[in-house]
C-alpha cells in the first residue's frame, strides 16, 4: 500500500493529512503553528503518521502547502494553497464550483471546475480585515477565548455595525461600542457580519456558482458560517473536517505523483532509415 501526505502550514495552525492509494484519509493532525514553523510542520506530520499507524518509511511522497510551505523541509515539493484548497474542496464536496478559504492572515475566493482545477481566484492580500486575524483582535478587546466567539455572536439581538476596515483599529472600535453600552454579543455579530460582507465581495468577483465550499480554520466558527450564508443567500458546504481541506488537496497532488511514476512508459519505436 502506498501512502501520500499533505502538510498545510498556516499562520495560526498547521494541518497534516495522510491518504492511501485509494484516496482514503488514514491519518490527520492539527496543531498550533507557533513561532517555530519548521518544528510545527514536523510535529504535525509525525502526529498524522501516528494517527494513521504507519511508519515514515512507508511514506512515498509529501507535499507542503500554506504560507509556510517552504518550511516543510522533509517534503518532496510544494504546491500553492490556492490549488490545494481547490483540489481538496472538490474531493470532499464534488459539486463545489466556488471556494472561500478563510485563514488567519488572508481570505481567498476561488472558482474551480469539476476536477478541482483553478479557473479564477482573488484574495485580500492588502488587508486582514476580512480574516481570522480580525476575529482575533475582537477576542482580545473583549477578553473572550477565540473558540467562544461564534457561540457568543449567535446570541445577538441587535447587530452593531462595525465601520472600520482595518484590523489595527478593530480593537479600538470594539472597545468604543462597549463603552457606549452595547452588548458583547451584538458587537461580535457585527464583527462577523463585517468579515462576511468582505468575503462575499471577493466571491462575487470570481463568480458565485451553484455550490460554495467554505475551507480554512475559521470554518470552526459557527457564527461565521451563518453570517456568510446570510450574505450569500445560500447554504455553504462545510464539515467538521473543512479546516483540513488544504492538507487534503496537497496529499492528493502527492498521490498523483506516486501514481504517475508507476504508469508504464510507452516503448520506444525503432526508426528505420
Amino acid at each position: 500500500m502506498a501512502y501520500a501526505a499533505g502538510v498545510d502550514v498556516g499562520s495560526t495552525q498547521t494541518k497534516a493529512i495522510v491518504i492511501d492509494e485509494n484516496r482514503k484519509i488514514v491519518g490527520r493532525a492539527l496543531i498550533d503553528t507557533g513561532a517555530n514553523v519548521v518544528q510545527a510542520a514536523e510535529n504535525a506530520f509525525e502526529k498524522a503518521l501516528e494517527n494513521a499507524g504507519i511508519r515514515e518509511e512507508e511514506m512515498e511522497y509529501i507535499i507542503g502547502t500554506g504560507y509556510g510551505r517552504y518550511r516543510v523541509t522533509f517534503g518532496n515539493t510544494q504546491v500553492t494553497e490556492i490549488s490545494c484548497h481547490a483540489r481538496g474542496a472538490v474531493e470532499m464536496f464534488p459539486g463545489t464550483r466556488t471556494v472561500v478559504d478563510m485563514g488567519g492572515q488572508d481570505t481567498k475566493a476561488i472558482r474551480v471546475n469539476e476536477t478541482g482545477e483553478v479557473i479564477d481566484f482573488c484574495m485580500n492580500d492588502k488587508c486582514a480585515a476580512g480574516t481570522g486575524r480580525f476575529l482575533g483582535a475582537a477576542a482580545v478587546a473583549l477578553d473572550i477565548p477565540l473558540g467562544d466567539l461564534g457561540a457568543t455572536a449567535l446570541r445577538h439581538q441587535r447587530m452593531v455595525r462595525i465601520s472600520t476596515t482595518c484590523t489595527v483599529f478593530a480593537e479600538s472600535e470594539v472597545l468604543s461600542w462597549l463603552g457606549k453600552g452595547k452588548k458583547i454579543e451584538d458587537i461580535l455579530w457585527g464583527v462577523h457580519y463585517s468579515i462576511a460582507s468582505r468575503s462575499a465581495g471577493l466571491l462575487r468577483r470570481v463568480g458565485v456558482e451553484s455550490e460554495v465550499t467554505f475551507t480554512g480554520g475559521v470554518t470552526r466558527n459557527i457564527a461565521m458560517i451563518k453570517a456568510l450564508e446570510e450574505r450569500l443567500g445560500m447554504k455553504l458546504n462545510v464539515s467538521d473536517e473543512s479546516h483540513y481541506i488544504g492538507a487534503l488537496g496537497a496529499a492528493l497532488f502527492a498521490l498523483d505523483h506516486i501514481l504517475a511514476s508507476r504508469a508504464p512508459r510507452p516503448e520506444a519505436t525503432e526508426t528505420k532509415p
